[in-house]
């Protein structure tokens, strides 16, 4: 058995976010020691392994939990998980798409940029004026 303390360095995992893992009922309630620690078993390193995994491949929560009750039952066919993941691959493609039209603008910025003063400076003018860019990168309010 482990401690959340041990748990959260097999697995780099912080401490309040396997916490937060329990309350939103991802991770199992820990069983306790008769100190009222918090013990983990081998199944839960493995979900939080699994949990990890998928938040660093940018799985959202919900999607995690979806595919963790898919995984409690192994004998049904895989495709809602499929569909899962070929959402998130559009969702990681579109999210490629965009940081290369930021990349393609900030490059356009600089290379229009005279160095001159602030005053005359195109990126700050780019910045303030979102028609002046050169491709639709979408606006911060597309962002939230």
């Amino acid at each position: 058995m482990l401690s959340i303390g041990n748990l959260s360095k097999a697995t780099g995992v912080k401490v309040p976010t396997i916490r937060y893992y329990e309350q939103i009922d991802l991770l199992p309630e820990a069983a306790r020691s008769a100190g009222n620690q918090r013990l983990y078993g081998p199944k839960t390193l493995e979900r939080l392994a699994f949990i990890r995994h998928a938040r660093d491949l940018g799985f959202p929560l919900e999607e995690i939990r979806e595919l963790l009750s898919l995984s409690d039952d192994p004998s049904q066919p895989c495709q809602a998980v499929d569909q899962i993941a070929v959402r998130q691959l559009a969702a990681v493609n579109a999210r490629i798409e965009r940081l290369a039209a930021l990349r393609t603008e900030l490059e356009r910025m600089l290379h229009q940029c005279r160095c001159g003063t602030v005053a005359d400076c195109r990126v700050i003018e780019v910045l303030g004026n979102h028609e002046l860019c050169g491709h639709d990168h979408g606006t911060a309010a597309d962002q939230l």
